[in-house]
């Protein structure tokens, strides 16, 4: 496969530049909600977080803390113990991509870690060995994970029916999903933002582009794209020039994607690009997703020695189809570790509408309302009231989701007694080492210690999870800023986290 497979080996390195972090900002036209506020109360922060939060010029009433042991579950019936610290902890507040670990504990405990997204193939017509005289339909569940490596062995599966040339249209059924899911509102207007990618049953690769750059000694640009697209066209008019900072290089190279009547993607690039930029990357969503689908499978087909002679359009699987092959994606635990680790939306989102999908497996098309619905008949079922919920899309890319510290504290006290507690902590970013944390704290004593979600928008700045103290223990650790300052909070968080490390007992 030459070329071809060595770009494919590339999942890990596309879940985290289509996740890398956004200040996702309000739609212009939106109103903002109102953030709930509360006096600070209750037990009250030590010398040093209150010096540290004070710095940041965020308000005690605009922030939510609170750290909590981890006990026995036979002892505690599933309640936390009385907490070590707690600063407004029943004020619901927006926790950006901590409530990706509300979506992840409840997939863990309704799904399973072994649970597979199925992603069919079918066909209407006949095959005379080599050649499949009709249209090849994938069917999709919303795998959230279906990357270039995933499509790699779906095609090895379909040649190994024999199959080499296709005479046909790809047709690609998304009745898994209710109609109305891709119509959704990007949060901040920015449809070509990878972040905003709506969910899909057949979502190839996140739906997005991911291009590098790199300058050469005689003057030119290399630029690489990754996935590959049999369907892109990349027209290259861009000089390396030796002059120059880096800056705002973007807007000097003049990037373009656009489509045409054929169906080919076109990426433009003009312009000069500093040497001092050394390697760079632009990540752009996709404009439209049946040619992005068709151009990432009809590259790995044709890169198999396979031919594809027809062109792509949406429809369902006939009755009376006949099934080719099942290709089963990447398990839960996988797919939740690469989400929580570099908190991918994208994936979350999927998975949230999986919760519904899979409740009665896969027979009635997935939507958000079923998945809400399934949810709060998880948290009804373990005795997790949460009165202060809202739930949008399960991602935390949202305006208008709210939880309160201490509903997030509960969960997290029920995941880690949970038996898929031990995938739920491995999915979360380790502090000092990997994921969005990796350079937090590195030089602390914590480092390594902790596995802590991360959760960032404008006006929110969060983090949640669980501290291994030096004694020993382990405590849960939410902390929910909602205040324009919020960014301002990150080494608040960061002192709360080596606090509790220090001094939980």
């Amino acid at each position: 496969m030459g070329d071809v497979a060595r770009v494919c080996c590339t999942a890990l390195t596309l879940v985290m530049v289509m996740s890398a972090p956004v200040q996702a900002k309000p739609a212009k036209h939106a109103k903002m909600p109102h953030v709930p506020v509360a006096a600070a109360r209750a037990t009250p922060l030590p010398p040093e977080l209150s010096r540290a939060l004070a710095a940041s010029k965020v308000p005690a009433s605009h922030v939510s803390v609170i750290v909590a042991k981890v006990d026995n579950p036979l002892q505690t019936r599933g309640l936390i113990a009385a907490p070590l610290l707690a600063v407004n902890p029943n004020v619901p507040r927006n926790p950006a991509s901590t409530m990706k670990l509300v979506t992840t504990i409840a997939a863990l405990d309704t799904l399973g870690p072994d649970y597979r997204w199925r992603t069919q193939a079918f066909t209407d017509g006949s095959s005379d060995g080599r050649t499949l005289n009709g249209n090849l339909y994938f069917k999709g569940s919303g795998d959230p994970k279906l990357v270039p490596e995933e499509m790699e062995k779906l095609v090895a599966e379909l040649r190994n029916t024999g199959v080499t040339t296709i005479n046909g249209d790809l047709v690609l059924d998304r009745s898994a999903y209710s109609s109305d899911i891709g119509a959704l509102v990007a949060i901040d207007g920015g449809d070509d933002r990878p972040y905003n990618v709506a969910p899909d049953p057949l979502l190839y690769s996140f739906k997005a582009f991911s291009f590098s750059f790199a300058g050469n000694a005689n003057g030119t640009v290399d630029v690489g794209v990754l996935p590959p697209l049999a369907n892109l066209q990349i027209s290259n008019e861009m000089s390396s020039t030796p002059a120059g900072n880096c800056g705002d290089w973007l807007t000097r190279i003049h990037p373009t994607l656009n489509t045409t009547p054929d169906g080919a993607y076109v990426a433009h690039f003009s312009g000069t690009y500093p040497a001092s930029c050394e390697s760079k990357g632009w990540n752009v969503a996709a404009p439209d997703r049946d040619r992005f689908f068709f151009g990432g499978f009809r590259a790995l087909w044709q890169a198999s020695g396979g031919q594809f002679n027809g062109n792509v359009r949406t429809g369902a699987v006939p009755p009376g189809a006949r099934l080719l092959v099942t290709h089963r994606g990447q398990t839960l635990a996988e797919v939740v570790h690469d989400m929580n680790k570099f908190s991918n939306n994208v994936m979350a989102r999927q998975l949230f509408l999986t919760l519904g999908l899979a409740a009665d497996n896969n027979r009635t098309p997935a939507s958000l309302t079923r998945s809400r619905d399934v949810l709060n008949r998880w948290l009804d079922k373990n005795d997790l009231a949460m009165p202060g919920l809202v739930v949008e899309n399960g991602s935390g890319l949202s305006r208008i989701e709210r939880i309160s510290a201490a509903e997030l504290a509960r969960l997290l006290q029920h995941g880690i007694n949970s038996p898929t507690g031990q995938v739920l902590v491995e999915s979360m970013p380790t502090v000092g080492v990997d994921g969005t944390m990796r350079n937090r704290l590195m030089n602390r004593d914590v480092a390594g210690n902790a596995h802590i979600k991360t959760g960032t928008l404008d006006d929110v700045s969060a983090v949640a999870g669980y501290v291994g103290t030096r004694s020993g223990d382990v405590y849960v650790v939410v902390s929910l800023v909602n205040d324009p300052r919020a960014s301002s909070a990150r080494e608040f968080h960061d002192a709360l986290i080596s606090w509790v490390y220090e001094n939980g007992r």
